[in-house]
């Protein structure tokens, strides 16, 4: 259940160009789940409304958020030291139905901004999943590779070598290696490359900018996994009630009899079949 607290900042780091690691102390009852977000404020009455950004984990009462730099609130959020005091409210939404995933093989998708949250999927099915992880970078400048345990492929829209170069490569020389494109297409080209095997699959969890998502909610149809997605919108009041970041589903509401879905409330991840993007 969300709640609103005020806490300080822990530390607060950029670790590539414009993207940050903030972590905060929260209370022992900060109970999250990986895809699952905060409102953030800082003390700034020129900056009234909270930030949505994603959890990436939350570990001994230290919940860290790595975000990108968009606009002026994020900036605001780039400056902030240890000892600064933030508002917050969270956790908010529903995050990846890690049960479903207990004893099976998972798939873990993550583009730019949506790989935060793939992190924190990733550990929370460590030790009760086979999961192989495909992380898409846009250009050379990666983050938080290193901290991903399980198998997992490096990609780039505008480096990196090409699967069939990756393929000849030992899988002592693959590690860490780009591949060139981004996290789908890899995917389909490692496949091509016996290097994955789709069939062992059984569920998808991805986050990432929209075209990504399109991409997996078709590859999910076409192999036959059922994927969930975790979608960004604009958001406001962080809660359900002012109608600002609203889906297509491909359901009517129960309640209000219109096709729509709140990302915040009723998202913001989504079984990817359950929604039109």
């Amino acid at each position: 259940m969300a709640k609103e607290f005020k806490t300080l900042v822990y530390r607060n780091e950029e670790i590539a160009k414009d993207i940050f690691d903030l972590k905060l102390s929260v209370p022992e009852d900060f109970n999250s789940v990986a895809g699952q977000f905060v409102m953030i404020g800082v003390n700034d009455s020129s900056k009234l409304l909270k930030r949505p950004i994603s959890i990436c984990e939350c570990k001994d009462g230290i919940l860290r958020l790595v975000f990108r730099i968009a606009g002026e609130g994020t900036k605001k959020l780039s400056l902030l030291k240890a000892g600064d005091e933030v508002t917050v409210l969270g956790p908010v939404g529903n995050g990846y139905p890690f049960k479903e995933g207990e004893d099976r093989k998972v798939l873990l998708l993550g583009g730019g901004i949506g790989i935060p949250p793939i992190l924190g999927a990733e550990k929370a099915l460590k030790n009760s999943a086979k999961v192989t992880s495909i992380l898409g970078y846009r250009d050379e400048m990666v983050f938080l590779n290193a901290d991903f345990e399980r198998e997992s492929f490096l990609t780039s829209d505008s480096c990196g070598v090409s699967v069939e170069e990756y393929a000849s490569l030992s899988a002592l020389e693959r590690k860490n290696v780009q591949i060139k494109g981004n996290a789908v297409s890899v995917a389909k080209a490692l496949e091509l490359a016996n290097l994955l095997d789709f069939s062992e699959y059984d569920i998808i969890c991805a986050c990432g900018p929209m075209p990504m998502l399109r991409a997996v909610k078709q590859l999910a149809a076409e192999k036959g996994i059922k994927a969930y997605i975790s979608l960004e919108e604009r958001m406001a009041c962080g809660i359900g009630a002012c109608l600002g970041c609203v889906c297509k589903t491909v359901k009517k509401d129960a309640h209000t009899n219109v096709n729509n879905a709140r990302v915040c409330k009723e998202g913001p991840v989504f079984l990817a079949e359950d929604v039109e993007i």
